[in-house]
């Protein structure tokens, strides 16, 4: 921001210089004009030119010409016009030449005043502080994930109006896991913008995820908005694909999918429907419906249903859990200021390097435990954050008396880091998989104290 007031001040000097200007020629402008007004000559010749005249009245009066009547009518003539030259020769006094010299810097000031207001108003101030928010702050880790988040939230406290504020908080607050304070931005965003399609599609796709992946009555309802506006949205349609395919309704998800595929921009989110149409196949095939499956294969095009050698090679992501609280923590648990069915549980799948958000979340109550249950893609909160893109991650339960994501200082806590991420060569074989695949111990075993 200093640059921009620098940069402003810069082009308010040459304007004020010229504004200045005129002050410093006043007193050889004022001299001037008095000595022309002081030799002005031109009263001198009208008079010469009424003598003139009458001399030539006299003279045809003398021969004979005019008679005494008309000598008269022309001298009263010549007279009239002689006064009404000398009025319109009279000037009013001129002023002293430190006169209005108030006036242009009170000029100067409404001139800088009233361009920095039009600014404040019509400029992009808030644009120019809001780039260098994000400017400062790289994300390259989870803690510089959260530090853009606090920035951002700070910027949308200073500039509440600021449309474009809420639009790069909202993603954030998704990818962090973090839904309910997505789904404020997103409505915040929502109310300035108006019900734009795209927004409301994402805001349904939040509450989709925070309902645990159920098309409630109020999902529903934004779907129907959406689709009445804009029956080929992308996230609209890439969400009633994981709800159909959640329900085992495979040939309705991957005509869903199929549909999202050609709307989708960006190829991360393309690809993850893509695996998700191979998986709806497989496991119509394993199902025994061959001949539907085969039906769907032959109507799917190369480029939206073909996956690729390497998605075969990868084959499924997935990390079965058996989690777990030490009991030297039930006490703590007890004591905590809501009850385990009211105290919220988060499994939490990060990649080991931290520069992505949260790969997989699963949300339950406290009053679970001990639980398993296994991590996969289904559970990514974004297309672009997925268990099938990572290595090795870090795996945390957490159990939080406040509902909120980010560890608070009582929440109650567990972590298992390093973790490899195993892949079925087929999707065919998830049974035996999960069969030969021991349960990792998380054990919620530590109180966060900061």
């Amino acid at each position: 921001m200093i640059l921009l007031w620098l940069a402003i001040a810069v082009l308010l000097i040459p304007a004020g210089w010229l504004l200045l200007l005129p002050l410093r020629h006043a007193r050889r402008v004022h001299a001037d004009q008095q000595a022309f007004e002081d030799n002005d000559s031109l009263g001198a010749e009208n008079v010469r030119v009424y003598r003139r005249r009458l001399a030539s009245l006299e003279r045809g009066h003398a021969r004979g010409e005019l008679d005494d009547t008309a000598l008269a009518e022309g001298r009263v003539e010549l007279e009239r016009s002689l006064l009404e030259d000398a009025e319109s020769l009279k000037r009013s006094p001129l002023k002293a030449a430190s006169s209005g010299r108030v006036l242009v810097p009170v000029l100067l000031v409404a001139m800088v005043a009233g361009s920095l207001y039009w600014y404040q108003r019509e400029g992009a101030s808030g644009d120019l502080a809001l780039a260098q928010a994000i400017a400062a702050t790289p994300i390259h880790d989870a803690a510089s994930f959260e530090a853009r988040i606090a920035r951002l939230r700070a910027e949308a406290e200073a500039q509440p109006d600021n449309a474009k504020v809420w639009m790069a908080l909202f993603p954030l607050y998704r990818d962090a896991g973090r839904l309910d304070e997505a789904m404020q931005s997103l409505e915040a965003l929502i109310a300035l913008e108006g019900r734009v399609p795209a927004l409301i599609a994402q805001l349904a796709q939040l509450k989709f995820f925070a309902a645990q992946r159920t098309l409630t009555d109020e999902v529903q309802t934004l779907v129907d908005e959406v689709l009445a506006a804009d029956p080929r949205q992308p996230t609209v349609l890439g969400l009633l694909g994981i709800e159909a395919f959640d329900h085992a309704r495979y040939p309705e998800a991957i005509d869903y999918w199929r549909k999202a595929i050609a709307g989708f921009e960006n190829p991360d989110a393309a690809k993850a429907l893509r695996e998700g149409i191979k998986a709806a196949r497989q496991r119509m095939a394993s199902a025994g419906d061959v001949d539907a499956s085969v039906a769907l294969a032959n109507s799917v095009a190369p480029e939206q249903g073909a996956a690729t050698d390497q998605d075969s090679k990868e084959g499924a992501a997935r990390l079965t859990l058996k989690v777990s609280l030490d009991p030297a923590l039930e006490a703590q648990l007890a004591a905590l200021p809501v009850s385990a069915e009211a105290a919220t549980l988060f499994i939490v799948a990060r990649d080991g390097e931290g520069k992505l958000p949260p790969l997989a979340v699963v949300r339950t109550t406290a009053d679970k435990l001990p639980l398993t249950l296994t991590l996969s893609d289904d559970n990514a909160m974004a297309p672009m954050a997925r268990l099938s893109m990572a290595e090795r991650v870090t795996l945390v339960a957490r159990i939080s008396a406040s509902g909120q994501p980010t560890a608070q200082p009582g929440d109650l806590e567990g972590k298992l880091e390093n973790v490899i991420v195993t892949r079925s060569a087929d999707a065919d074989d998830e049974k035996g998989a999960d069969a030969t695949q021991a349960p990792l111990a998380l054990r919620i075993d530590h109180r966060v104290t900061q």
